[in-house]
């Protein structure tokens, strides 16, 4: 299996925040946000370096005060991936995590205050190469279109958003991406259509307080889904109840579906029936459980019988095929051992990390040989 996608993204302007490019021909960046107290720096910074391992591009941290402005200062320092302060109301509390260093800023126009302070945000962020993102909520529409519209409705929140965007826009400035976010799965998806085509900046997609892990991953994939499939869409955040290092986990499972981006196990495997010669779910938890630590792709897939199992185990780099107390192992398609039922997560976990590991290996030796090659010779 190739991971090869089919989709043809949405042509976008492309902005930094911080070194990870959001939009253009850039990867889709996973996003989560930290949910500890900001003031409690060490809580904080802990988390961001978990999200980070888990393969979170872009962290957002709540700076509600300023005294957490004071703590982001410490927190930035110590942060592995960039990081975007989350900013309502006191537009000084902006200026100030500019002024440490911030690599985006999350803020409403609207509620920041007057158009001299919308204008000294923007100046901040503007001197410092500072991106901010517009962030419509449906559940935070101003009061007047509440009025106007009766109810939150994909056009409310396109209409909103276009009030944002005139203010930055008034000052000349471009960088900025914009999410229109609303709990309901197919608003979210309207509102996101609309904009999609009238505007070529970034988009940052999610569906708002999703719900529970379960429910809200469900409700996420469904809704950030038709989205990317069409193309829209730059940057996710997939919004749990749950620990955020499970945002990115599922938000990297959605792009793994359609082929935008592959990290770490790509696992196929049969929902198990009476055919089945081993315990089919026990292998898999157990098996993703101890290879939660890598981050290379590689496509495997694990087959309770012979129905299926054939077929799929031709199409990864390894496969297992369920037989009687021995089990068929396949590498690249083409029979490779048996390996005893009893024994069967040991070998496969074993025979993923070798393979793994020659693909880490031949890349340095390629990498090696390039650096080697004389300027002369190349053409």
């Amino acid at each position: 299996m190739n991971g090869r996608s089919w989709i043809k993204r949405r042509k976008s302007r492309q902005i930094m925040v911080g070194n990870v490019p959001v939009g253009g021909d850039a990867p889709i960046a996973v996003q989560s946000m930290t949910n500890t107290e900001t003031c409690d720096v060490g809580a904080t910074v802990a988390q961001i370096r978990a999200l980070a391992d888990t393969g979170a591009d872009i962290v957002r941290v709540s700076v509600p005060t300023m005294k957490a402005a004071e703590a982001f200062k410490f927190i930035k320092q110590q942060s592995p991936v960039p990081l975007v302060a989350d900013i309502h109301f006191d537009y000084r509390i902006a200026l100030k995590v500019a002024e440490y260093g911030v690599d985006c800023l999350r803020i409403n126009p609207g509620n920041i205050g007057s158009e001299e302070r919308v204008k000294a945000v923007v100046e901040a962020a503007r001197a410092r190469n500072i991106p901010i993102r517009i962030g419509v909520n449906a559940g935070s529409l101003e009061k007047d279109l509440q009025e106007k519209y009766g109810e939150p409705t994909p056009e409310a929140l396109v209409e909103s958003a276009y009030r944002h965007i005139e203010m930055l826009e008034r000052h000349n400035f471009k960088d900025y991406k914009i999410s229109l976010k609303a709990s309901d799965v197919f608003m979210t998806v309207a509102a996101y259509r609309i904009l999609a085509k009238e505007i070529d900046n970034p988009l940052h997609l999610g569906i708002t307080e999703a719900g529970s892990f379960r429910s809200g991953a469900v409700k996420s994939a469904v809704g950030l889904g038709m989205l990317l499939a069409e193309g829209i869409g730059d940057t996710i955040r997939v919004s749990l109840a749950a620990d955020p290092v499970e945002e990115v986990k599922v938000g990297y499972d959605i792009l793994k579906s359609l082929g935008l981006r592959q990290r770490g196990i790509n696992l196929i495997a049969c929902p198990s029936c009476s055919r089945q010669q081993f315990d089919v779910i026990k292998t898999v938890n157990e098996l993703e459980q101890r290879l939660e630590d890598v981050n290379e792709h590689i496509d495997v897939a694990v087959i309770g019988c012979v129905v299926n199992g054939p077929g799929e185990a031709k199409e990864v780099s390894i496969g297992l095929t369920g037989g009687f107390k021995k089990s068929m192992l396949y590498e690249n398609g083409e029979k490779s051992h048996k390996v005893d039922n009893e024994a069967l997560v040991d070998e496969l976990e074993a025979q993923i990390r070798r393979k793994l590991a020659e693909k880490h290996e031949k890349t340095q030796e390629i990498t090696k040989g390039a650096k080697q090659v004389p300027v002369t010779q190349v053409r």
